[in-house]
């Protein structure tokens, strides 16, 4: 966890900050199931599958970016 953190903040490139991000995401989504699954509380199953879709739809977003070139400096 905190070689992650360490790849988040001074990571070289922004592709690697990213591909943190998504890593800590899923690690996130993976403690709030299991603490659902420990405390029965199928509510928070819901924060983890909303948790996970927004971080999915980053990584294509950012995948996007990636693929038309980086910013635009029109």
């Amino acid at each position: 966890m905190i070689l992650v953190f360490v790849r988040l903040m001074i990571g070289p490139t922004l592709p690697d900050r990213v591909v943190a991000l998504e890593l800590l995401a899923s690690i996130m989504v993976g403690m709030i199931g299991a603490y659902a699954i420990y405390t029965n509380r199928t509510g928070f199953l819901d924060v983890a599958i909303v948790m996970a879709l927004t971080a999915f739809l980053a990584a294509v977003g950012f995948a996007r970016f990636l693929e038309r070139g980086g910013p635009r400096h029109d």
